[in-house]
């Protein structure tokens, strides 16, 4: 880099007479901050440049990753606290983010100092502090008092992070807040939503504790929720994590949802862009099935009046389920619709019972690489039916607006799965409006695999 900085600038002067302002969005343009810190043996001229460079530090454990001594996580915040040293002089650092590999106590006193570094001496907008392996959410890391004051923030990630605040919440600059793999208590989501009054968007990813997420601000307009449980709820009650948002306008739940514990969706009537990419597995299922069935249905009902949906292969399933039952998908407002669907016929009949209450829809997106969780159908009927049903099956839908539609990730030819010919045709057909038809196919040739995608426009 030295040579061909030096090289362009003609031995140094001409790169060197440039107004500050340009060499600074020069450096600004580095790939990395370490790099921009590298251009100090430049010159003298270029000697204390970087530190008016908005930096960007970037901490992960990847070196570091090694069989689980206590040496090497020594050795990773050695590191970290090393180069922090240097970067106390910088004028501005705009983001600070940390993966350590894994949480212990002795290095608590290392963490408190990142912490401490990236809200009151860097004063960063954006920060993140992920632990990358864990045992157990009661040994996770205490977040510090101090850090629940702050005003120049406006990202924040933390995960396997305990969040215990003795006082009151004041992030009243943050914008986007991330938390994962926590234990919380609804008092203290309530004192974090509290103090976040201009907060637009809210990720909680595997946080337990909570069985009521109740959002009133009219500022928050995007909620994401994973759950994951490895087991059913201790008692005999349903363990239901409530949502009530009614400004929320995108909403993404997504995780494994085991027996009792699941979403129940109370308040969500400002929805514009909603993603159910559950994956529901119910014990005991030939009990259970019809349960998860009503699952769906509802879950479908609180999502009719959105413009955009996208649904997981468990939804996709389950469609396929109620279409044999005769239930049907009550019409909806949808104008863009993605399914991300196993690639088996037996989708078939809940895609196209799907399609059918669509009529508005404009856009249509299928993507065929998702693995099947389980073959609910096959516990439903036997082989005989299937087939049957599969081969009479009719597809009379109007689709009248859509004008695009895309199949991705689709392996094999079209023409190889016989499911597949008729829902294009169908669709072709139906869709008097159509301007434009994508099919990105991939297939094996001599332990090769090819790509070519079929257009109509």
């Amino acid at each position: 880099m030295h040579k061909k900085i030096m090289a362009a600038a003609g031995g140094g002067d001409r790169l060197t007479d440039l107004p500050e302002e340009i060499l600074l969005y020069i450096l600004s343009m580095l790939p990395n901050s370490r790099q921009v810190v590298r251009t100090s043996v430049l010159s003298s001229q270029w000697r204390f440049l970087w530190k008016s460079v908005s930096a960007s530090l970037d901490f992960n454990s990847e070196d570091y990753r090694k069989p689980y001594k206590k040496i090497y996580i020594l050795d990773y915040a050695a590191s970290v606290n090393r180069e922090l040293h240097y970067w106390r002089s910088c004028e501005k650092i705009k983001s600070f983010r940390v993966f350590p590999y894994s949480y212990q106590d002795f290095i608590a006193h290392d963490v408190d100092l990142w912490v401490h570094f990236a809200l009151n001496i860097g004063k960063v907008e954006e920060f993140t502090l992920k632990f990358c392996y864990f045992d157990s959410l009661d040994f996770a890391y205490k977040f510090p008092e101090f850090a629940y004051t702050n005003t120049v923030l406006r990202n924040l990630v933390l995960g396997f992070c305990r969040l215990r605040p003795s006082g009151n919440v004041k992030w009243s600059n943050l914008v986007s807040l991330s938390i994962g793999d926590a234990g919380m208590t609804e008092g203290v989501m309530e004192k974090i939503l509290s103090g976040c009054p201009i907060l637009e968007c809210l990720e909680l990813d595997k946080v337990v504790g909570i069985r009521r997420l109740e959002i009133s601000s009219v500022k928050l307009r995007k909620l994401v929720v994973t759950i994951y449980e490895t087991e059913s709820a201790d008692d005999d009650q349903d363990y239901c994590v409530e949502i009530h948002a009614p400004h929320i306008r995108h909403l993404e739940l997504s995780g494994l949802c085991y027996d009792k514990i699941h979403f129940q969706l109370r308040n969500v009537a400002s929805l514009v862009t909603a993603v159910l990419s559950l994956n529901v597995y119910f014990f005991d299922l030939e009990e259970n099935l019809e349960k998860e069935c009503r699952y769906l249905q509802e879950l479908l009902h609180h999502v009719a009046n959105v413009k955009n949906l996208e649904l997981g292969p468990w939804c996709i399933e389950c469609l396929s389920i109620l279409e044999f039952k005769g239930w049907h998908v009550p019409p909806s407002s949808w104008k863009f619709l993605k399914l991300n669907a196993a690639l088996e016929q037996y989708d078939y009949p809940g895609i196209c019972s799907f399609l059918s209450s669509s009529s508005g829809l404009e856009t249509l997106v299928i993507d065929w690489c998702h693995p099947k969780p389980r073959e609910l159908l096959s516990m439903y009927t036997n082989e005989d039916e299937r087939r049957r049903r599969f081969e009479t099956h009719s597809f009379n839908c109007s689709l009248p607006h859509l004008k695009f539609f895309k199949f991705i990730n689709f392996y094999g030819k079209p023409s190889e799965k016989k499911f597949v010919h008729p829902l294009i045709k169908c669709l072709c057909k139906n869709a008097t409006a159509l301007k434009k038809s994508v099919i990105a196919c991939n297939f094996r040739r001599r332990d090769v695999f090819w790509n070519y995608v079929v257009r109509r426009s």
